[in-house]
């Protein structure tokens, strides 16, 4: 796989595309990125669902933990993914970042928070990693035979 770009995280398709995920930063000490909160990401009473909390820090925290130990020809998936719920909140644009708090030769915990656009925190999770062999893909995110 080519070096993994802002442009790159920005173009695949999948769920954080489908989000409206914007990566701002990324690399294997810090990654982050905005979305402005719109009806997709609304649960039946207006407020952002938990499980769009959950998939953004999962999100944030794999691809850092990834970049991490891509020089080894490995990936990092994630195992556990704990988050907290912090403050409800129904429109608005919000900000993840994700940072190691451990990184070893076979796992990893990395801590994410989710902020709003006046830095009150939103969410918080950790989510703990196994890095394992890299599977190729290519720009659109579909899995290359090796």
């Amino acid at each position: 796989m080519s070096d993994i770009t802002l442009e790159w995280l920005n173009g695949i398709a999948g769920w954080g595309r489908a989000m409206g995920l914007v990566f701002t930063s990324a690399s294997g000490d810090e990654v982050a990125c905005e979305f402005e909160v719109g009806p997709h990401h609304l649960q039946p009473f207006g407020l952002v669902h938990g499980g769009v909390h959950c998939g953004v820090i999962e999100t944030v925290t794999s691809i850092g933990a990834s970049l991490h130990v891509r020089a080894n020809g490995q990936e990092a998936v994630g195992l556990e993914n704990s988050t907290s719920f912090i403050r409800a909140v129904g429109r608005g644009k919000l900000r993840a970042t994700a940072r190691p708090v451990s990184r070893g030769r076979t796992n990893q915990l990395w801590e994410a928070w989710i902020h709003d656009e006046l830095g009150r925190l939103i969410a918080q999770g950790r989510v703990r990693l196994q890095n394992v062999t890299a599977t190729p893909v290519d720009a659109g995110g579909v899995v290359v035979d090796g």
